[in-house]
């Protein structure tokens, strides 16, 4: 649909509006593009951008294209009633422009339909489009032209903190992030060009171009709209396009007359190796395989230009374009395709005298970015949907790569609105459904201890812990006489381990499980650091009581005299590091236990995947056993070898190759190894632990909202010789070796034992 005010001003003005929509919008002034938006919410916090405009005397046009999808839409859309609200800053405007009061006109844009994609129960990102040129009305899509109507004045917007004044039902809050980055590629290679002759493409492998294909070139050209290009009558062929890296793209395309001309624009991650499409092996191979991907279809008019603007972002390596003409040909005018993302790069400062760990930081940093949006998500080609489970080590590397936290924010505070009658998070929002994943809500709690320790924002976090205690009671209720905790609801997900069903441990659906307790008794500990540094120190007591009761339960449920190990179930045979790190994370196994579990020699346990490895070496940290710590990080360079540039979602055959939870490598090189962390809420001081085991120099720096927190670090003998940067009036903590070096000034040479 679209909206319009055509208005008149006497005189040169300035004026800042403020704008939204359900479900989402475009906003143009006298036909030239202000912003979209908005950026994702849910009804408790529903955002709102805001414009600065400068406005000429003389006449004028605001003009917005507003979409409510229904179940075409993305699954992180939520929709309440379709509108549009625009409300300029001040009064003296207000009777000219603002929406519910100035007489705005609207009308429905027609021309535009939606189809499921196929294995459609496969994506979350919205349904394939398509545009029909023949029906699309120019005019209208401009603001201008027949059939308008009044538009009809709706609920008003509430402001959030008021929301009691009004009969509203989005409550609006100021946009938290900046608009994202929108640039041009900077290159592509064709490698494929095929006639078709099939009727459904999907089922025909791909036959490579040659590599000095002319024709190929010019499609090149074309893609990065440099050239236009001209398809002859009578033709059904496909050009695939390899972006040579994951990108999240939005796409604009213009074509020019042509009855029945058909494009349509694909997008995949990787090609596959059968029709299954299932198994992809390696990511930089085509020849012979199959493209199976979402997209978007075009049609172009019999009479005049058809013009067609991005409605839903796609994301991969691959671009497949098929193009149908009939009995005359058809000119592609324009393809502007471009990435679009969190502005921010992500940057890790990091080198070692082992070269395979800094192969790991390119992936690990691009799969960052492709999943910074105007929300933390994981899968940008098939969800697309913020987790709070992935958020955990997403968080973490976002910590270490940026000094901006709005993005980390954001997440917290909508995972704590998205709570459920008994307290537990959903696991992934904003979402039009509901998902609970019971241990996901332990790790939104983490996520806002975290947030404690990285950042010195103590009005925020103590505005998360009615959430965190919610969250920890909802817990309690599944407590049983024994003091174990039984979750009978929800998914139980913790680790896409082989041979779990659908990633659930054994004995976690709804019975006792160690890994599911010790998280809880985990989680406890990290509440009550909170609670101490808000200042309850009852509630805090509270907590360390139950997560010590617990701990003592859990060891005498789950331990296995004979194996020395925690059995996944009370008296189970088997077993998993899972269970494992969560108890050593805990810090309240009794020495000799904690040490005999010895995780990087111990047979016979499910290995954790590439998401929980983040806690694996957060736990082999506390045993000391950096070595392992740096097979682990090396052992990411394997991902290359399958030809991937993102880092994927689980082992082989993995379904996403661009996964955020993966990237966590990035946090352990300058927070493990080197050892760099908060010392205490707040940040106002580091602690400086390195773990170098086998290298003999290492060094790096973390961001610190007073500058950037910088050391280096040479092996001398037993030892190492370091040299620690520190940003004015921050002080450090250095332990190694059984030393413990007070530093306060802003560079420090010292000796530290090995």
């Amino acid at each position: 649909m679209a909206f319009r005010r055509i208005f008149q001003i006497d005189r040169l003005r300035a004026v800042r509006v403020h704008v939204t929509a359900d479900e989402d919008y475009d906003l143009y002034l006298d036909g030239h593009l202000i912003g979209r938006g908005p950026e994702r919410g849910d009804p408790s916090c529903w955002f709102f951008e805001s414009y600065d405009l400068a406005l000429d005397a003389g006449s004028h046009c605001l003009f917005a294209r507003v979409r409510a999808l229904g179940p075409a839409a993305p699954r992180w859309r939520i929709s309440l009633r379709p509108g549009f609200l625009l409300a300029p800053e001040g009064m003296d405007l207000l009777p000219e422009i603002g929406t519910g009061v100035a007489e705005w006109e609207c009308r429905i844009l027609p021309g535009y339909s939606f189809e499921a994609p196929f294995q459609h129960d496969r994506f979350s990102i919205g349904y394939n489009c398509i545009f029909d040129g023949e029906r699309l009305d120019p005019e209208a899509e401009a603001g201008s032209g027949d059939g308008w109507q009044t538009a009809v004045r709706g609920l008003p917007g509430a402001e959030a903190h008021r929301r009691n004044r009004y009969p509203a039902t989005h409550f609006l809050v100021p946009a938290m992030l900046p608009p994202p980055r929108r640039t041009r590629l900077p290159d592509v290679k064709v490698r494929a060009l095929q006639s078709i002759h099939e009727k459904d493409p999907t089922l025909v492998p791909v036959i490579e171009t040659a590599g000095d294909n002319l024709l190929a070139a010019d499609w090149a050209a074309l893609i990065l709209n440099q050239k236009s290009l001209v398809i002859a009558a009578g033709t059904r062929l496909r050009a695939l396009v390899d972006l040579e890296n994951y990108f999240c793209t939005e796409l604009s395309i213009r074509l020019g007359a042509s009855a029945g001309a058909v494009v349509s624009v694909r997008w995949a991650e990787s090609l596959f190796e059968d029709t299954d499409f299932l198994i992809k092996g390696r990511r930089d191979l085509v020849e012979g395989k199959f493209f199976f991907g979402i997209g978007d279809k075009f049609l172009a008019a019999d009479t005049r230009a058809t013009e067609c603007g991005p409605i839903f972002w796609r994301a991969g390596r691959y671009v497949q374009i098929e193009v149908e003409t009939q009995a005359v040909p058809l000119t592609i005018e324009s393809f502007d395709l471009r990435e679009t993302r969190h502005p921010a790069d992500r940057q890790l400062d990091f080198t070692a005298d082992d070269p395979r760990l800094a192969e790991v930081v390119p992936p690990a940093l691009r799969t960052l970015e492709c999943s910074a949006h105007d929300a933390l998500v994981d899968g940008p080609h098939y969800e697309q949907m913020m987790w709070a489970g992935d958020g955990v080590q997403t968080i973490l590397c976002h910590y270490v790569t940026h000094e901006d936290t709005a993005l980390v924010k954001k997440a917290i505070l909508l995972f704590d609105h998205s709570r459920t009658l008994d307290g537990l998070t959903r696991a992934r929002w904003p979402a039009r459904d509901t998902m609970v994943i019971p241990p996901y809500s332990l790790s939104w709690v983490r996520m806002v201890h975290d947030f404690a320790l990285w950042r010195n924002e103590p009005d925020f976090v103590r505005a998360r812990l009615p959430g965190v205690r919610a969250v920890c009671d909802a817990f309690l209720g599944f407590r049983g006489d024994d003091g174990l905790i039984r979750i009978d609801r929800g998914w139980n997900f913790v680790d896409w381990v082989p041979g779990w069903i659908d990633g659930v441990p054994p004995g976690a659906d709804g019975g006792a499980n160690a890994t599911l307790n010790w998280q809880f008794v985990n989680a406890l500990t990290l509440v009550a650091t909170l609670e101490d540094s808000a200042g309850d120190p009852e509630l805090a007591a509270r907590a360390r009581r139950i997560a010590a009761e617990t701990a003592t339960t859990c060891i005498e449920a789950f331990w296995n005299h004979e194996r020395r190990l925690f059995a996944d179930e009370p008296g189970g045979s088997t077993f998993s590091e899972h269970g494992q790190c969560f108890a050593v994370l805990s810090g309240l196994l009794p020495g000799a236990l904690r040490q005999e579990i010895a995780l990087p020699t111990r047979a016979g346990l499910d290995r954790s995947t590439i998401s929980f490895r983040h806690f694996l070496f957060e736990a082999l940290a506390v045993l000391g056993h950096a070595d392992a710590i740096l097979d682990g990080i090396s052992g990411w360079r394997e991902y290359a070898g399958y030809g991937l540039t993102t880092l994927p979602e689980g082992p082989e055959p993995s379904r996403s190759d661009c996964h955020a939870w993966g990237a966590h490598p990035l946090y352990h090189l300058v927070s493990t190894i080197l050892g760099l962390r908060p010392a205490g809420p707040g940040f106002t001081s580091v602690a400086v632990r390195p773990q170098l085991g086998r290298l003999q120099t290492a060094s790096g720096s973390i961001p610190h909202p007073s500058g950037r927190i910088r050391i280096r670090l040479q092996r001398v003998g037993n030892g190492y010789d370091a040299r620690i940067f520190l940003p004015p009036g921050i002080s450090a903590s250095v332990v190694c070796g059984g030393q413990n070096i007070i530093i306060t000034e802003p560079e420090t040479r010292c000796h530290l034992d090995g």
